[in-house]
């Protein structure tokens, strides 16, 4: 009995032996997974226990938990464009894991912005195009967006005066998408819908990612029909440092309209057989006198960041002093940035806050002043015999440019402020729900003054309204409420990502202005407007002393998205908006943007994989979606009352009211009805990498004003949503690193974008308006007419003017007629005109390349468009023999070999006509950075960067009309100086610069 108990008891012991390590091992490890340089948590890392097929992936908030198996030694932590990892297996049961980019990765950033959330850029089935950091050109902009110019295919980005200081580009994306509503992309900050573009410091950006297929930017809704534009900044890391970044530019004129001379003006204008011109006595170059010879600028970011994944921060200042090139235009600003982010040692919940402060002070140019310089008599002395400012009375302008840009004054005070905090709790282990709530806010002052010793109002005897002053204030509120919730599920191959979210902005505007004249002193400036005579004062001439306004909006929404893949090769997203806003008609508050996306990963497909050797990705996607633009003035569905005038009644005056707008119920936002195919690519062990996008948009319901009965309505025009228009075009953008070595490399990248557009109609089945609209209208000298025409079926940016047939041997202008005869321009009329080009670029592109050599980099852009003409209008007005008398020319004017030079005729000279057209044609060496970069090994100083940049240093092009870049390309009358806004176009101008900077980065 005892040996077979003994036996029972051994058996057991000798299965307890061999069970126990098994027991030991099949033990639970928890863990997280972040991003070693951003510390956010990494979702969808597939960790694999090495040597067999068992393992798991990460959750939304990179948190796994993976059963060890026996024998189980090493774990293999891997994700699409970060370093696979290998950590061994020790006693610990949770573990912290950091997974560093790759370094075979040519574009650097793995994660793409998507709008409410972020996505590995391999699961992105829709048209979007991220930048980071170091791709942005080295620039001293006033907008942090110039420097993304040219490297985004299809994204426009036009400035024509760049070297102003306070400037702003026009940024137009995929074309023109409406008539009378904004052009301008929706810009989301940190996740903040609407943010001040202004308010961001370049140094401060981490990424830039344009949604320009209409399936990414229709989770926006009724803001997302130009595109939507994210920009991420900088957040803390791991590691504390502190970095400083400061340059030093200098901006020198380059293009500049080359007029005669006061020795040339005598012998060609002065001394002719036929004299036109005067001699003042004086030798005056009004170009060089209206600008400075250098124009001098300073930036300097001190940026400070640390914490751990848990908590971290960064805090940024930034100072910059800017002069323009012209007399008066400077600003000065002085901004901060500034981000916490704390999370629970339970996972349990992160707060987010961020704050962004600005403050700027602005001296605005007149460009009318440039304008005067090219024109004036330059025999006309600045001063007088007594040495103060010369009366002029004679050519285009009667003023004097120098006592303009020194006198009068324009100001501005810019306050801005951009707040957000967000409160994001984990309720699950897959789920997690995100509040935000935020606040825009800008406020504007503008001074003016114009003192009472101008020679202007001196020589014309004026005793009232001699000086003037006006303030202005304006203020805008935007405030915004997000709240989203988020579920992920991983289902062997299936992976499902959800969002849900609902949105509310308010939007808040308040303008006030004060103004009056005759002032008992100019020191007073805009100070004492109380103290003026004419409006309100003893007199009480006026009756626009004052003026306010005031008018909001309110925007919700209801929104959700899916992400879907199978085994992460075949994805599929689809999102719905319902969006309302205040400013549609009673009969159209709301309405629906759906869109969906597919994708297909072909090389991930067994057919390919492993057996392509060059072929490292292969994505085909397409995408439709339906966005909107909401972006015109409040209020324009309602009917409003306005004064009609002042009313006598029993020896009172009262103001009487009417009905100023039509009421239309059924306003409602522009429609963009969008298609995109696109095909991604990597190839030779990645390389080489691209994509290729072919889009359709079709804008439908423009906003635009009808003629409309009177009566019924109070208003002969209604604005109503009515016009159809349509873009497409192809996209190609390629990243390669032609040479790789350990020592050298060479980097380029290439953008280029065609687009086509035509206005498809002007009319609906409610209302019908004429087929064409003629644009573009030029001013005196002469009556030149419009010179483009916006028709059904034809692109935007037509010119359509008087068709030339050469120069006769009397140096008229020779046109053709409506029925091909050949006659002197001045016996054309203007049913002789016909379509003779068009001013919007067909193909824009740009080149980058870069080159590293040990510490060294350089980097060289070129930038172009093509495919299209400009209106020359300094020729046309300045640039030949018959100018208008006592104003100065241009030297082609008597350059024989200058087709301009040939038109001595004075009655044609000033009728439109494709004469004037040139081709706009160009390349430019855009930007050239070289940098030195020092590792330092000192408790003081880790690093170091020397650096210096070149802006637009030459450009190569046919255009005699100055820098063809100083046309704007965007809007309804491209090629056309002026701006269709406000209906104005004229020779104002503001002429371009050579910037030459400076800079060091020291990090601490």
């Amino acid at each position: 009995m005892f040996k077979k108990i003994l036996r029972v008891l051994s058996a057991f012991a000798l299965l307890f032996a061999f069970a126990y390590p098994a027991a030991a091992q099949n033990r639970v490890l928890e863990g997280k997974v972040i991003d070693s340089t951003t510390a956010t948590p990494l979702p969808g890392v597939t960790i694999r226990i090495k040597g067999t097929s068992s393992g798991t992936t990460t959750d939304a908030t990179g948190s796994f938990r993976l059963t060890l198996t026996a024998g189980a030694d090493e774990l293999i932590f891997s994700s699409i464009n970060y370093a696979t990892q290998t950590i061994p297996v020790t006693n610990q049961n949770n573990l912290l894991v950091k997974l560093a980019l790759s370094s075979q990765q040519l574009e650097g950033v793995e994660v793409v912005s998507v709008g409410y959330g972020t996505l590995n850029k391999r699961e992105v089935s829709s048209a979007i195009t991220h930048v980071s950091a170091k791709d942005l050109k080295t620039v001293a902009a006033n907008n942090p967006l110039m420097s993304l110019q040219g490297k985004v295919a299809g994204l426009t980005i036009s400035n024509t005066s760049t070297a102003d200081p306070n400037s702003s580009p026009s940024i137009q994306l995929r074309g023109v998408s409406s008539r009378s509503a904004g052009l301008g992309p929706l810009y989301v900050i940190n996740g903040v819908p609407g943010g001040n573009i202004d308010n961001i410091n370049q140094n401060d950006i981490e990424s830039i990612d344009v949604l320009k297929g209409g399936a990414a930017s229709a989770i926006y809704g009724t803001r997302g029909g130009n595109g939507v534009i994210i920009i991420t900044t900088k957040k803390g890391s791991g590691e504390s440092k502190l970095v400083y970044n400061g340059y030093v530019t200098m901006d020198r004129l380059t293009m500049v309209p080359d007029v005669l001379s006061p020795d040339e003006f005598r012998q060609y204008r002065i001394n002719a057989s036929t004299p036109r011109g005067f001699e003042f006595g004086g030798n005056t170059d009004w170009m060089k006198s209206v600008t400075h010879q250098e124009a001098y600028a300073q930036k300097h970011t001190l940026q400070i960041s640390g914490g751990t994944a848990n908590d971290n921060y960064f805090a940024s200042a930034d100072y910059r002093n800017a002069n323009g090139i012209d007399l008066r235009a400077y600003k000065k600003e002085y901004g901060a940035r500034f981000n916490l982010n704390h999370t629970s040692k339970s996972d349990v919940y992160t707060v987010s806050l961020n704050v962004a402060p600005r403050y700027m002070h602005t001296s605005n140019s007149d460009q009318g002043n440039f304008n005067n310089a090219i024109t004036l008599n330059p025999t006309i002395p600045i001063y007088d015999s007594t040495g103060k400012y010369n009366f002029i009375n004679t050519g285009f302008f009667s003023n004097n440019p120098v006592e303009n840009a020194r006198l009068i004054r324009s100001e501005a005070q810019i306050k801005e402020l951009d707040m957000s905090g967000s409160l994001k709790v984990n309720l699950m282990k897959n789920l997690y729900s995100t509040v935000t709530v935020s606040t825009i806010k800008s406020s504007y002052k503008n001074l003016n003054f114009r003192p009472s010793t101008l020679t202007t109002i001196v020589h014309s005897g004026q005793v009232t309204k001699t000086n003037e002053a006006s303030q202005e204030q304006i203020d805008n509120d935007q405030r915004n409420i997000e709240w989203t919730i988020n579920y992920a599920l991983n289902i062997k191959r299936n992976h499902v990502k959800v969002l849900g979210g609902y949105s509310y902005s308010y939007f808040n505007y308040q303008q006030f202005r004060a103004h009056n004249f005759d002032f008992p002193f100019d020191a007073f400036l805009w100070n004492n407007l109380g103290s003026g005579t004419w409006n309100g004062g003893d007199k009480g001439n006026g009756q626009d002393a004052v003026s306010s306004t005031q008018n909001d909006s309110r925007l919700a929404s209801f929104y959700g998205r899916v992400n879907y893949d199978f085994d992460n090769k075949y994805i599929l997203t689809a999102s719905l908006r319902h969006e309302g806003s205040s400013k549609f008609g009673a009969a159209n508050k709301w309405g629906n943007f759906p869109a969906v996306s597919v994708a297909w990963r072909i090389s991930d497909e067994d057919f390919l994989q492993d057996k392509v050797s060059w072929l490292n990705d292969l994505k085909l996607r397409a995408d439709y979606g339906i966005t909107g633009n909401q972006d015109f003035d409040s209020y324009k569905s309602l009917i409003l009352y306005g004064g009609y005038g002042y009313f006598a009644f029993n020896g009172q005056t009262y103001q009487v009211y009417g009905p100023s707008q039509n009421v239309n119920p059924n306003l409602g936002w522009e429609k963009a009805i969008n298609f995109n195919a696109g095909i991604d690519f990597e190839i030779f062990d990645s390389r080489i990498s691209g994509s290729l996008n072919y889009y359709v948009r079709t804008n439908k319901d423009l906003l635009a004003n009808y003629r409309v009965p009177l009566p019924p309505n109070p208003q002969t025009e209604t604005f109503a949503n009515v016009g159809t228009m349509k873009n497409s075009g192809i996209e190609l953008q390629l990243s390669a690193a032609v040479i790789r070595r350990k020592e050298f490399g060479y980097n380029l990248s290439f953008a280029a974008a065609y687009n086509n557009n035509k206005f498809v109609s002007f009319s609906n089945k409610l209302y019908h308006g004429d087929p064409y609209r003629d644009m573009a209208g030029l001013p005196a000298p002469g009556s030149p007419g419009t010179i483009q025409r916006l028709q059904e079926g034809r692109r935007i940016g037509d010119f359509y003017m008087l068709k030339s047939a050469g120069v006769d041997e009397n140096g008229s202008l020779l046109v053709y007629k409506k029925d091909g005869t050949i006659v002197p321009a001045n016996q054309a009329n203007a049913d002789d005109k016909q379509f003779v080009g068009n001013g919007l670029p067909k193909i824009t592109g740009s080149l980058g390349n870069v080159f590293t050599y040990k510490n060294w980099d350089l980097n060289i852009f070129l930038r172009g468009n093509f495919g299209y003409k400009l209106f020359n209008m300094q020729a046309f007005y300045l640039g030949t023999p018959a100018t208008q008398t006592d104003a100065n020319t241009l030297k082609s004017a008597y350059d024989p070999k200058s087709k301009y030079s040939k038109l001595t005729n004075p009655a044609t000279t000033a009728l439109a006509s494709d004469y004037f057209l040139e081709s706009g044609s160009f390349v430019k060496i855009d930007n050239i950075t070289l940098g030195y970069n020092y590792s330092v090994n000192s408790k003081y100083l880790q690093a170091i960067r020397i650096y210096g940049a070149v802006s637009n240093l030459h450009t190569f092009t046919s255009f005699t009309g100055g820098d063809p870049d100083l046309y704007p390309v965007n809007d309804i009358t491209p090629g056309v100086q002026g701006n269709p806004r406000t209906n104005i176009y004229n020779m104002n101008f503001y002429p371009a610069t050579i910037q030459i900077l400076a800079g060091i980065q020291a990090t601490f």
